[in-house]
């Protein structure tokens, strides 16, 4: 890494727990890369002390953060600015001090959409598994990218009733688990949002194996999960010769995003990349 001296700019990222994220690890690496003056570390902040941590950032001078669980939601009451996209994927992940405080986005919606952005969607149908937080970001993609349906699958009918409350997209439908077989049918994109397919979940999968015989072939299997690689859901893509596309990808590229707004500089995404691969034993 670069040598840390007394004109080395502040960045980091905020979380509990936090010791898991592979944030710093790819952030240095593009740091180094770029041959720029940061530092980029991991603060565990706890959600009592999230007031206090923000005030302490202005103290310090940190140029920019990351936010993380459990707070992506909670520090929005307290940035002076919140860019559409955050407001309507209701959540923040990247924070930056401007001349009006701090300011905030949602990078996780060109994380998402980075993968799959070059093909035409317009006509296409998304299935989205899930309807927690990290749904929204995909939704917001969905829309962006012009998909005619977007179908969100959850188990709890009050809660995706809250959650298609919340979207102003003539698009947007929501189901429950049980509608799944007939959706999955017609669906060009699915993407699973749940933790299903996580540790300690690794052996497991959000479609069983008949669900699963009813992907089209030519459909796409996204799961924003990275590890393992490939998780059990898209292992079953694979068997059908579906494309599958895993989350190390959404982590990169929402990273690069942020780093891009910090440093106003290019980002070398492809540096990100190979860090983190070569971290998690990929290569």
């Amino acid at each position: 890494m670069n040598r840390i001296t007394g004109k080395t700019k502040l960045l980091g990222v905020i979380g509990d727990p936090i010791e898991h994220s592979l944030s710093p690890i790819m952030h240095n690496a593009a740091i180094e890369h770029m041959q720029i003056d940061f530092a980029y570390v991991p603060f565990h902040i706890r959600p009592e002390d999230l007031k206090t941590a923000i005030a302490g950032f202005e103290a310090i001078d940190l140029k920019g953060f990351s936010v993380t669980i459990p707070h992506k939601q909670s520090i929005m009451p307290l940035l002076s600015e919140i860019t559409d996209v955050a407001k309507a994927i209701g959540a923040v992940n990247t924070v930056w001090k401007s001349d009006r405080g701090w300011s905030g986005t949602n990078t996780d919606i060109v994380g998402f959409i980075a993968p799959i952005k070059a093909r035409n969607w317009k006509s296409s149908i998304a299935l989205v598994l899930g309807n927690g937080g990290a749904a929204r970001a995909v939704v917001a993609g969905c829309e962006q990218l012009g998909f005619s349906e977007i179908h969100v699958v959850g188990r709890s009918a009050e809660k995706l009733q809250e959650f298609a409350q919340s979207w102003a997209i003539d698009s947007l439908s929501v189901h429950t688990w049980d509608k799944l077989p007939e959706l999955l049918s017609h669906a060009d994109l699915i993407v699973n949002t749940t933790p299903i397919g996580m540790s300690p979940q690794s052996d497991q999968s959000p479609l069983n194996e008949a669900q699963a015989q009813l992907m089209k072939t030519n459909a796409i299997a996204y799961d924003l999960i990275y590890l393992p690689n490939p998780t059990k859901f898209l292992q079953q893509a694979q068997q059908k010769g579906i494309e599958a596309i895993d989350g190390l990808e959404m982590l990169v590229q929402q990273g690069a995003a942020a780093l891009e707004i910090w440093t106003g500089r290019t980002v070398p995404n492809d540096v990100m990349r190979r860090s983190l691969r070569v971290h998690l034993g990929f290569e």
